[in-house]
């Protein structure tokens, strides 16, 4: 509200609205027109042809009032130490307003005046100069019967912190005045909707947490802390860095925040998380202020050593480097530049221009440990400013303040765009032309100039293009600590090309190699990790892939099975193929095997020589020599026929050696069968009047063997013809190994030519045990008995062993019965014969052999 002062000395009431003062009642025709309250003087000002403002957090904190609703409050006030930076920033503006004052190119004939502000770092006076900027300073002022808009300024550098800039655009936002902030970094300012006059030279936040989460995970840093301002930029900020980390596998073990203005408590808290924390990386999304309370609590008590990873809004400020245990810190800053001329304007303060300005003074105590225009330590004019070493004297990295000297001459660019007219020759500009700040909202949102070699441009979005240094703090050879640019980021590049390292860093402890900071360490190849219950992703533990699974890579999720030929080799991360196993000339079982089966046809060779060379004796003839060297003949083939099973399995090998195998045998059960039938048919011819010794000669016997053999050659041929053996590799047996075997292709063959074999074999027993007790003393009934006896014990107890022997085992066991078998046909036939022959020959004779019982 206003009061109105008419020239009778009545006194009414207006309203506000639109930054216009409307009268109530229009009783007089004399008007005064005064704002309500006092007016808030700036810190620096000067008149001018337009008028930009500023907005910079000169001073620190607020002057908090107490309220008692009695009496008229005070206006609102700075207290706290003074931001030399921040002063820097508001001196480089008016360094950029006098050039371009200077300047024959730009606004030519045009002076531009300022009104500077200090914001004492609060919303609340940030809001109360925003108001101030939409008026004049006047204390009355009018145009004949009507109140108008008067002093309204043409644009705004401004504000520093995101919030305050928030503040202040949703209030001269209304009357379309543009803002440009050199330092407010919150993504959420780019939405026009709500900020429609908002414009920046630095980069959005947007870019620069994409950026942190890039440099984040190129270190291989997954676990990590964060730590915010409690305000818009450090929320925001933070929370666009999180949405990106969890893209790149990044993990935070916490995240906390506060306000410079929360109790000390709060503060305490946050710096205990720290402490106890197990993420050795903290990532700042802070303001320096903010930031310094931090690092003040943490330097009261030793801490464990941190990774510092920062924003520009601390990461590059100086002040900030006498925390001597964040050496090694990294993070982006804005690019540096160099503004011709603005050291010597720093510098040049005289003691009128001190004295003029409250800021300037209180500066001027304060360095110097003096007072002006007192008696107490007075200043004696010997003062230097060329001595003085602190941020607002500190040129060297100018970085923030080249934004404040952009947002200016962005704004200049503008009003010359508006105002002037550019020909070949010269420019022309109209300083009298009534200007609104609409059109120059306008003209900013085309604006397109270089300086000092960078270009200024604004987006849809009112942001420049984003473009970071990469710095580190380091040690510098003299102990002291500096910040040292080692790499850029630039957002206009294609993706993957934005961010590069040009030089080496020193991270914290001084360390040249960047620190581990993980939640759990990676999972090499071979293995896979299995989440923590309750934790975040990051938090694993590694387990061994199952057999038969590998893992080629590191931190993978899954194991993937390997083919069924193929197993793991032993760290699990590779396939091989599985080795294959079949009963081979190589091993030790194998040559025993192939031994004791060529071992058995030479002895049965042997035998059949020695009684070949004995066929005349007795004892050669009285036990049917024709089937006995037909038996030692088939008994060959019986051992022979077992060296089919060792070696690679084929196709013939499959057939041959299941074949070769029943066919001897039937053949060898045929000539015992015959030879059994022999000794009772011997005994029944010697009974008188029988003769049937006719029905059983030679021939029948022959034909016996024969048709008997015949048999087992028909069920063969069936069995090979319908559906023979063939080599397999059975993946079943081993899961490391591929055994080779040959499969029995009708089962109903093989067991069918067993089944004829053991039948043999039962008919020979039972023959055998009839014949045994005849009175022939060179009766073979009874060693037919004992050999029938061994027989049928091995093959019975080679069902169960073959059908649970494993692998070549079962080949093995297949082999074993073979020989067994053969074997005590042979001992038991033929060894006592052997016997009389080699040793005993005096019973070698006829009188011998009809010798009856």
């Amino acid at each position: 509200m206003f009061d109105l002062y008419y020239g009778d000395g009545l006194k009414q009431k207006a309203r506000f609205t639109g930054g216009i003062v409307h009268r109530i009642n229009n009783q007089a025709s004399t008007v005064t027109c005064k704002p309500q309250g006092t007016a808030r003087l700036p810190a620096f000002s000067i008149d001018g042809d337009f008028v930009i403002g500023g907005v910079f957090s000169i001073h620190l904190y607020k002057h908090t009032l107490r309220y008692n609703y009695t009496t008229v409050p005070e206006p609102l006030r700075c207290t706290g130490s003074i931001d030399y930076r921040q002063l820097r920033f508001s001196q480089a503006m008016i360094f950029a307003i006098e050039e371009i004052n200077n300047s024959t190119e730009l606004l030519p004939g045009v002076k531009l005046g300022y009104q500077i502000h200090d914001s004492c770092t609060s919303a609340p006076v940030t809001v109360d100069v925003a108001f101030q900027l939409s008026n004049s300073l006047d204390q009355a002022f009018h145009t004949g019967d009507n109140c108008s808009q008067s002093g309204m300024v043409m644009g705004v550098v401004g504000e520093s912190g995101s919030t305050r800039s928030m503040s202040m655009s949703r209030i001269i936002g209304s009357f379309n005045i543009p803002q440009v902030s050199y330092f407010s970094t919150c993504a959420c300012l780019s939405d026009k909707m709500q900020y429609p006059n908002f414009f920046r030279t630095i980069p959005s936040d947007q870019f620069q947490a994409d950026a942190l989460a890039k440099l984040v995970k190129h270190f291989g840093w997954t676990w990590i802390g964060a730590i915010r301002s409690d305000s818009d930029y450090g929320n925001n900020g933070m929370a666009s860095f999180l949405l990106t980390a969890q893209k790149e596998g990044i993990c935070v073990e916490y995240s906390v925040s506060f306000h410079r203005t929360n109790p000390r408590s709060k503060i305490q808290r946050v710096a205990d998380v720290i402490r106890r924390s197990t993420a050795h990386v903290i990532v700042a999304f802070i303001t320096s202020a903010e930031l310094r309370l931090l690092l003040e609590e943490l330097s009261r008590e030793a801490s464990p050593p941190r990774q510092w990873v920062g924003t520009e809004a601390w990461v590059t400020n100086r002040d900030m480097l006498k925390y001597r245990f964040c050496a090694g810190a990294i993070g982006f800053g804005i690019e540096q530049s160099v503004i011709p001329g603005l050291r010597d304007f720093l510098l040049d303060l005289s003691a009128t221009k001190v004295a003029s300005s409250p800021a300037l003074t209180e500066f001027w105590e304060v360095v110097f440990n003096c007072r002006l225009g007192t008696c107490e330590r007075m200043c004696d004019g010997t003062e230097d400013m060329q001595t003085l070493q602190n941020p607002y004297t500190d040129t060297s990295q100018l970085r923030i303040t080249n934004m404040v000297y952009k947002a200016v001459y962005a704004l200049a660019h503008a009003l010359h765009n508006t105002l002037c007219l550019d020909t070949n020759s010269s420019t022309h500009c109209n300083k009298n032309k009534k200007l609104s700040s609409n059109e120059v909202l306008n003209y900013l949102k085309k604006v397109k100039f270089n300086l000092n070699g960078y270009d200024v441009s604004f987006d849809a979005n009112g942001d420049p293009v984003a473009k970071y240094e990469l710095v580190n703090w380091q040690k510098s050879h003299r102990g002291s600590i500096e910040i040292v640019t080692v790499g850029h980021y630039d957002g206009s590049l294609p993706a993957g090309q934005e961010f590069q390292i040009n030089m080496n860093l020193m991270f914290m402890e001084g360390a040249t190699k960047a620190p581990k900071s993980v939640c759990s360490d990676r999972c090499h190849p071979g293995t896979r990790k299995v989440l923590q219950k309750g934790k975040p992703i990051c938090c694993y533990d590694c387990v061994r892939c199952p057999d038969g699974e590998i893992s080629n890579s590191t931190d993978s999720l899954d194991c993937t099975p390997c083919s069924h030929e193929f197993w793991p080799n032993a760290e699990s991360y590779s396939c091989l193929p599985k080795p294959v196993e079949f009963l081979s000339y190589d091993e030790v079982l194998g040559i025993i095997l192939a031994a004791f089966s060529v071992g058995g046809a030479c002895l049965t060779i042997m035998t059949a020589v020695l009684f070949y060379q004995h066929r005349t004796s007795p004892i050669v003839k009285a036990n049917n020599s024709e089937l006995s060297f037909l038996l030692l003949f088939s008994l060959t083939l019986c051992f022979l026929s077992s060296l089919t099973f060792i070696g690679a399995p084929s196709d013939w090998s499959c057939m041959l050696r299941h074949t070769a195998f029943a066919i001897t045998f039937v053949l060898c059960m045929s000539c015992i069968l015959g030879k059994t039938i022999v000794v009772l048919m011997v005994f029944k011819a010697t009974l008188p009047g029988r003769n049937v010794m006719k029905w059983f000669g030679p021939l029948q016997q022959r034909i016996t063997v024969a048709c008997i053999t015949f048999i087992q050659v028909l069920i063969c041929t069936i069995w090979l013809v319908v559906s023979p053996p063939f080599p397999i590799k059975n993946l079943t047996v081993y899961k490391k190994r591929i055994v080779l075997e040959c499969a029995l292709g009708s089962a109903v063959g093989f067991w069918g030519v067993l089944g004829y074999i053991g039948l043999l074999a039962v008919f020979c027993l039972v023959l055998a045990i009839l014949a045994r007790k005849l009175p022939d003393s060179f009766n073979e009934a009874k060693l037919i008995t004992f050999s029938m006896l061994i027989f049928c014990a091995v093959w019975i107890t080679f069902i169960p062993a073959y059908v649970s022997s494993p692998g070549k085992f079962t080949v093995a066991v297949e082999i074993f019965a073979i020989l067994a078998s053969s074997f005590g046909l042979i001992f038991c036939i033929y060894a006592p014969k052997c016997f009389i022959i080699l040793f005993k020959p005096e019973k070698n004779t006829k009188k011998n052999v009809l010798n009856k019982k």
